[in-house]
Protein backbone atom coordinates (compact mmCIF):
# COMPACT_ATOMS: atom_id res chain seq x y z
CA UNK A 1 0.00 0.00 0.00
CA UNK A 2 2.66 2.35 0.89
CA UNK A 3 4.40 1.70 -2.47
CA UNK A 4 1.14 2.83 -4.16
CA UNK A 5 0.41 5.75 -2.51
CA UNK A 6 4.06 7.04 -3.41
CA UNK A 7 3.70 6.03 -7.00
CA UNK A 8 0.63 7.92 -7.20
CA UNK A 9 2.55 11.06 -5.89
CA UNK A 10 4.89 10.40 -7.86
CA UNK A 11 2.42 10.19 -10.68
CA UNK A 12 0.55 13.22 -9.95
CA UNK A 13 3.65 15.67 -9.37
CA UNK A 14 4.85 14.71 -12.72
CA UNK A 15 1.62 15.31 -14.60
CA UNK A 16 1.09 18.23 -12.61
CA UNK A 17 4.82 19.73 -13.46
CA UNK A 18 4.28 18.81 -17.30
CA UNK A 19 1.21 20.82 -17.29
CA UNK A 20 2.88 24.03 -15.58
CA UNK A 21 4.50 23.79 -19.60
CA UNK A 22 1.44 22.62 -21.65
CA UNK A 23 -1.17 25.28 -19.51
CA UNK A 24 0.75 27.44 -17.98
CA UNK A 25 -2.23 30.33 -18.07
CA UNK A 26 -3.63 27.85 -15.66
CA UNK A 27 -0.75 28.72 -13.18
CA UNK A 28 0.27 32.39 -14.00
CA UNK A 29 -3.01 33.82 -12.39
CA UNK A 30 -2.64 32.41 -9.49
CA UNK A 31 0.86 33.67 -8.62
CA UNK A 32 -0.07 36.26 -6.26
CA UNK A 33 1.49 39.70 -7.90
CA UNK A 34 3.53 40.72 -4.64
CA UNK A 35 6.39 37.80 -6.40
CA UNK A 36 8.44 39.13 -9.46
CA UNK A 37 8.77 37.43 -12.28
CA UNK A 38 5.86 35.14 -12.71
CA UNK A 39 6.76 33.48 -15.74
CA UNK A 40 10.00 31.94 -14.12
CA UNK A 41 8.25 30.77 -10.91
CA UNK A 42 6.05 28.98 -13.18
CA UNK A 43 8.70 27.15 -14.74
CA UNK A 44 10.89 26.77 -11.56
CA UNK A 45 7.70 25.13 -9.85
CA UNK A 46 7.21 22.81 -13.33
CA UNK A 47 10.61 21.70 -13.16
CA UNK A 48 10.82 20.83 -9.42
CA UNK A 49 7.55 19.08 -9.56
CA UNK A 50 9.33 17.08 -12.60
CA UNK A 51 12.24 16.13 -10.65
CA UNK A 52 10.71 15.68 -7.07
CA UNK A 53 8.19 13.20 -8.96
CA UNK A 54 11.28 11.03 -10.23
CA UNK A 55 12.97 11.34 -7.33
CA UNK A 56 10.24 9.59 -5.53
CA UNK A 57 10.35 6.72 -7.37
CA UNK A 58 13.97 5.86 -6.21
CA UNK A 59 14.97 4.31 -2.66
CA UNK A 60 18.26 6.39 -2.81
CA UNK A 61 16.46 9.71 -3.41
CA UNK A 62 12.82 9.33 -2.00
CA UNK A 63 13.12 10.46 1.46
CA UNK A 64 14.74 13.51 0.23
CA UNK A 65 12.51 13.91 -2.62
CA UNK A 66 9.09 13.71 -0.36
CA UNK A 67 10.37 16.66 2.29
CA UNK A 68 11.20 18.73 -1.06
CA UNK A 69 7.59 17.75 -1.75
CA UNK A 70 6.83 19.00 1.75
CA UNK A 71 8.66 22.34 1.46
CA UNK A 72 7.07 22.96 -2.39
CA UNK A 73 3.65 22.57 -0.68
CA UNK A 74 4.43 24.93 1.89
CA UNK A 75 5.91 27.16 -0.62
CA UNK A 76 2.44 26.87 -2.75
CA UNK A 77 0.62 28.18 0.58
CA UNK A 78 0.74 31.89 -0.61
CA UNK A 79 -0.79 31.07 -3.96
CA UNK A 80 -4.17 28.95 -2.12
CA UNK A 81 -4.52 32.14 -0.08
CA UNK A 82 -4.52 34.35 -3.02
CA UNK A 83 -7.06 32.30 -5.13
CA UNK A 84 -9.49 33.15 -2.04
CA UNK A 85 -8.28 36.60 -1.41
CA UNK A 86 -9.30 37.52 -5.09
CA UNK A 87 -12.67 36.02 -4.98
CA UNK A 88 -11.54 32.26 -6.19
CA UNK A 89 -11.63 33.91 -10.18
CA UNK A 90 -8.66 34.30 -11.76
CA UNK A 91 -8.32 37.22 -14.71
CA UNK A 92 -9.33 35.57 -18.02
CA UNK A 93 -12.59 34.28 -16.32
CA UNK A 94 -12.15 30.99 -14.79
CA UNK A 95 -14.32 31.18 -11.29
CA UNK A 96 -15.33 28.89 -8.63
CA UNK A 97 -17.43 28.93 -5.48
CA UNK A 98 -15.86 30.66 -2.38
CA UNK A 99 -15.47 27.56 -0.85
CA UNK A 100 -13.78 25.60 -3.37
CA UNK A 101 -11.16 27.69 -2.71
CA UNK A 102 -11.13 26.68 1.22
CA UNK A 103 -11.46 23.27 0.82
CA UNK A 104 -8.56 23.52 -1.54
CA UNK A 105 -6.85 25.10 1.53
CA UNK A 106 -7.81 23.67 4.39
CA UNK A 107 -8.37 19.62 3.18
CA UNK A 108 -7.05 19.41 0.32
CA UNK A 109 -3.22 20.83 0.82
CA UNK A 110 -3.06 19.47 4.33
CA UNK A 111 -3.75 15.84 2.96
CA UNK A 112 -1.83 15.78 0.21
CA UNK A 113 1.16 17.22 2.83
CA UNK A 114 0.46 14.26 4.91
CA UNK A 115 0.67 12.25 2.21
CA UNK A 116 3.86 13.61 1.14
CA UNK A 117 5.10 12.95 5.30
CA UNK A 118 4.35 9.52 5.05
CA UNK A 119 6.51 8.91 1.84
CA UNK A 120 9.70 10.41 3.98
CA UNK A 121 8.79 6.98 6.32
Amino acid sequence: MKKLLRYLLTLFFIIAGVNHFINPQLYLPLIPPYFPFPEIINLVSGIVEIVLGFGLLLDKTRKAAAWGVVILLVAFIPSHVYFIQIGSCVPDGLCVPAWVGWVRLVIIHPILLAWAYFCTK
